[in-house]
């Protein structure tokens, strides 16, 4: 078969001894998510020359012409003709929605069950099938017939426009589980029967669809003919997840584990460390937590040639109570979360160098409850270098802080220009500005979505958030930044569901209650107008549209009550008409990134250069169409300190740019252990943020120098079992004794949890926004949206 490229599949096992490494946070496009219907010290944040910036900045916002950009006549007859109703007799449990494809307008929608499979000896899950995005369903459930589907297992879709499907079910009145395959996305199925029970939803080879992994009772399984045909790859698996061509595995009771790699799915074996207590990966950095010695404490190692050679992370080891969480990672650069001692709820995040080796501090009481990993840590992905996240405050107040350089520095959230904070704030001399996300919803605050931004949509960030003192608890409202941040308005009142259409002409949002009318914007979120579509209000659960932001449709799903029944019922809006022409050079306008005065040479540097775009007018009602590209123009800047992160044992001080030498650190020798080989670091306190591109001007100095000593960190010479084996294959984890937890890995993606795999929740790709919660998962460029309706009582 070759060769798969860029797909790992990792598996562990369960562990007697409770505890994990790699918390996952927020998560980034799983397979799915989740509609569910249910009902003053301030911290340490880095300061400098950003903070004052930001308290004078004159926002040149692109606004519209009030006069204009809030009338758009004859929408109601427009939007009427092209609401589409589908009611759905007889659906009980929950939906599952899945997009077939990119661009072809399949959805499949399927009901599931969370109930075990013996409660229901007699029905079925029905299965659904449109291909005008979700305007009229056609039930295929003969295609699947007398067969339940779990919740968990879902809809699998294959990579790209493959037009595979996998349903993984349970036959009515048999123990017998069977799986129904597709490749002419979901028109026709064929069943075949396995000897096994899937624990998981079928993982595919991202480079070979027909190659798919699954996970049973501690047993991982292959097959090469997508499904005809199965083998077993390993005994005594746990876990499973797909990464890389390489396949790792462990063995070994938790603390005394070995991490194993085979290439060539199970034929040859070699072990490449052990003493592993759990390990993780984030971006092309592999990373393992070994335990050493010294007071059962673990230390990080990372590997960027899948666990050839490993080095040291020069991160603070962990005991027994504290866990390291990969915030966010690609190929340059990796965020870290180390957990404070105690149950403290918060850490620091540490930022790595480009090898995942050095680390600097990047942000101190990082918020990150322990109890279900709850993290606010977001990637802002419609403008580069923006994240934003929460800190808890000296007196446990939590605060919202933003960072524009990828984690150089932090600061608070500029307040909306359109907010009285007297009325919302406690104490109105401390008016500040929160996003709401996975901590807020965790605390059961009604935020029924996470903030939103997609790459096509510059500078568009949609969230819910208050304005007031930091220890207020109010009603969360719908924001709005057209500039990655810098500055908010209050766009809507209340909780909202909200979906970005177009690459951001247009903005629809729904209010979270029974519903009948939608909210529209064609300009950024400044002016909303509301259509009516339906006489008799529903009970909302979700807001559903295609992933990635292009398509100009929109489902609303929802359910009606009646004495004997509930029903779903979805409405498709096709906002196509609303925008009756196509845009054209004359309705874009030039705009400077990270900049509020485009005429000033030396504004809008942001790591390293300044970036133009040509960005939709607000006051222009067109249409981006699917095939719009963003336009960009780069320019390089000189270096200044700003294009630095203060280097291991550095530190800035607030209001800053100048990194000073840890007290702890002060005339000591720098030594580092690289490739096993001690190093000395020669520094000035500073080294480049991974990624910036600056050229010339301030370049400080900064060298290694090797020391020609042999470092050995705490893991067990690697050897090879049998044959030597290339780079690249499956990470697996086995282990001889699996009972009890499972070995968990839980790491954020730039908000993104996994969920492929109920049991593991190990890490995904890192560049999208899903985060776990109790109340709703939703993200537009998920595949896959699970509704449950509410049950009244």
């Amino acid at each position: 078969m070759g060769l798969l490229l860029q797909g790992v599949l990792l598996f562990c096992v369960s562990a007697l001894v409770a505890g994990f490494d790699f918390h996952q946070g927020p998560k980034t496009p799983s397979a799915f998510v989740k509609h569910t219907s249910t009902e003053d010290t301030v911290a340490k944040i880095q300061k400098r020359s950003l903070t004052a910036r930001l308290t004078s900045l004159r926002i040149k916002r692109r606004s519209a012409d009030p006069t204009d950009a809030c009338e758009i006549k004859g929408y109601d007859k427009k939007l009427a003709n092209n609401t589409h109703l589908h009611l759905f007799d007889d659906l009980s449990g929950s939906v599952s929605l899945a997009w077939v494809g990119d661009g072809t307008g399949v959805i499949l929608a399927l009901t599931t069950y969370q109930m075990p499979f013996f409660l229901f000896k007699f029905g079925q899950s029905k299965l659904y099938r449109s291909d005008n995005y979700g305007k009229s369903f056609q039930d295929v459930t003969n295609l699947i017939n007398h067969t339940f589907i779990t919740t968990d297992f879902g809809i699998a879709i294959g990579p790209e426009n493959s037009g595979k499907v996998i349903l993984t079910g349970e036959v009515s009145g048999d123990d017998k589980p069977r799986i129904f395959v597709s490749d002419d996305s979901g028109k026709t199925f064929t069943h075949h029967d396995l000897n096994f029970m899937p624990l998981t939803q079928m993982s595919y080879n991202p480079e070979d669809s027909n190659v798919l992994f699954v996970f049973s009772s501690k047993e991982l399984w292959l097959t090469e003919d997508f499904g005809q045909s199965w083998r077993k790859i390993h005994d005594m698996v746990c876990l499973v997840k797909c990464l890389f061509v390489s396949c790792l595995y462990i063995i070994g009771d938790r603390g005394m584990l070995e991490l194993k790699k085979t290439t060539d799915y199970g034929k040859t074996i070699k072990t490449i460390a052990s003493k592993v207590y759990s390990f993780g990966r984030g971006g092309r950095f592999l990373f393992v937590s070994i335990m050493t010695s010294q007071d059962r404490l673990r230390v990080l190692h990372v590997s960027v040639d899948q666990g050839e050679t490993w080095n040291i992370a020069q991160l603070p080891a962990v005991a027994h109570d504290q866990f390291y969480s990969i915030l966010a990672a690609n190929d340059e650069i990796v965020f870290i979360h180390v957990d404070e001692p105690g149950d403290s709820l918060f850490g620091t995040v540490y930022v790595s160098d480009d090898r995942g080796t050095v680390y600097s501090k990047s942000l101190e009481r990082h918020l990150y409850t322990t109890p279900g990993g709850d993290t606010d840590f977001t990637n802002v992905t419609s403008l580069r270098g923006v994240f934003i996240t929460s800190v808890m405050n000296e007196d446990n107040s939590i605060q919202s802080v933003v960072s524009f350089d990828q984690g150089g520095e932090w600061v608070p959230l500029r307040t909306p220009s359109n907010v009285n904070c007297k009325v919302t704030a406690k104490d109105p001399d401390k008016c500040e500005f929160h996003i709401h996300a996975a901590y807020s919803m965790a605390m059961k605050l009604d935020v029924p979505m996470l903030p939103m931004s997609e790459p096509n949509a510059v500078g568009l960030i949609l969230a819910h958030g208050s304005v007031g003192d930091s220890s207020s608890v109010i009603r969360p409202d719908v924001f709005v930044s057209d500039d990655g941040g810098y500055s908010w308005i209050k766009a809507l009142d209340g909780p909202h569901h909200y979906a970005i259409l177009d690459s951001g002409g247009l903005l629809v949002a729904v209010e979270h209650s029974p519903s009948d009318t939608i909210k529209f914007s064609t300009d950024e979120g400044q002016c909303w107008h509301v259509y009516n579509f339906t006489t008799e209000p529903i009970f909302f659960t979700g807001l559903a549209s295609e992933p990635g932001a292009r398509s100009m449709n929109v489902s609303l799903w929802g359910y009606r009550n009646s004495y004997i029944s509930q029903n779903w019922v979805s409405f498709t809006i096709d906002f196509r008409d609303l925008l009756t022409r196509d845009c054209d050079d004359n309705d874009y306008v030039q705009w400077l990134a990270h900049s509020d005065d485009i005429s000033d040479p030396t504004d809008g540097c942001m790591l390293g250069y300044k970036e133009k775009f040509l960005r939709l007018r607000k006051d222009s009602v067109c249409w981006n169409g699917r095939d719009y590209q963003v336009a960009s123009q780069p320019t390089p800047c000189a270096c200044t300190l700003d294009d630095f992160l203060c280097d291991f044992g550095y530190y800035r001080e607030e209001n800053s740019s100048k990194c000073v030498e840890e007290p702890d650190l002060q005339h000591k020798v720098l030594e580092l252990c690289l490739h096993g080989k001690e190093e000395q670091l020669v520094t000035s306190g500073y080294r480049k943020i991974p990624g910036d591109k600056c050229v010339g001007g301030q370049t400080p100095k900064r060298e290694e120098i090797d020391l020609s000593k042999r470092c050995v960190s705490d893991m067990v010479e690697l050897h090879t079992l049998q044959q030597p084996v290339t780079a690249g294959g499956v990470v697996f984890v086995r282990k001889y004794v699996c009972g009890g937890r499972f070995l968990v890995h839980r790491y954020s993606v730039l908000q993104q949890h996994v969920e492929n795999n109920a049991t593991d929740e190990m890490d995904d790709e890192l560049e999208i926004n899903h985060t776990q919660n109790g109340k709703i998962e939703f993200h537009d460029d998920s595949d896959e949206v699970r509704l449950t309706p509410l049950r009244e009582t």
